[in-house]
């Protein structure tokens, strides 16, 4: 599939193992999403924009490579997106990070906005939306748009998982966002749950389960 990043990196294998098994505790759960999104971070920034500089080492001076412009900024989707963050600031602590808050209308089944904080300078940043399971698309396609709306030209989204289904609906309506996943899963059931998945991301992360 187009723009779709299945990191298949043992480390990330191994814990997304620990991670489907409904026994793993909340503690251990959380810690993983963590981990996870640290080392699938390394992975979708791997083309950030570098720039020359002169620095002088304890030896001489040389030119060095830095990541260029206003860099990055992450946007995790409420609530589960939250429990990604942390994994990602310990590896770029001067990350910017925004939030938008989406509930699915009963009625309709379609997102709506309920909060929307992002950096001011959010369209001058490679941006990296943050959601673990990515299982119908629509929460993930309307952030995205969200996002664009502010003026972003470059939107990434980095899942844990993801459903084909759920694939399709963001590249069906966002062609040029690249997705980065760990996994991805077999289908969708009946209650819209991804197939084999882990469960709820979001009570598994925050134990309201």
């Amino acid at each position: 599939m187009r723009h779709l990043h299945v990191l298949n990196h043992p480390l990330l294998q191994h814990k997304l193992s620990i991670l489907r098994d409904k026994h793993t505790s909340v503690k251990e759960f959380r810690e993983l999403v963590s981990e996870m999104a640290a080392l699938m971070c390394y992975e979708a920034t791997r083309d950030l924009p570098l720039e020359a500089v002169e620095i002088e080492t304890p030896i001489c001076k040389t030119t060095v490579q830095k990541i260029a412009g206003k860099k990055l900024a992450i946007v995790p989707i409420l609530r589960a997106g939250l429990g990604m963050v942390d994994g990602i600031l310990q590896l770029i602590p001067s990350v910017k990070v925004g939030h938008i808050g989406l509930y699915r209308d009963p009625e309709t089944l379609e997102p709506v906005e309920y909060y929307c904080k992002l950096p001011n300078d959010i369209a001058e940043r490679d941006v990296i939306l943050l959601d673990p399971m990515l299982a119908t698309g629509g929460s993930a396609a309307a952030a995205i748009g969200v996002i664009k709306s502010h003026g972003c030209k470059h939107v990434s989204l980095m899942s844990i998982l993801a459903a084909p289904e759920g694939v399709d609906r963001v590249h069906e309506d966002h062609p040029d966002v690249s997705i980065f996943v760990a996994a991805l899963d077999e289908c969708l059931n009946d209650h819209a749950y991804i197939v084999p998945g882990l469960g709820d991301a979001g009570d598994r992360i925050f134990g309201t389960k």
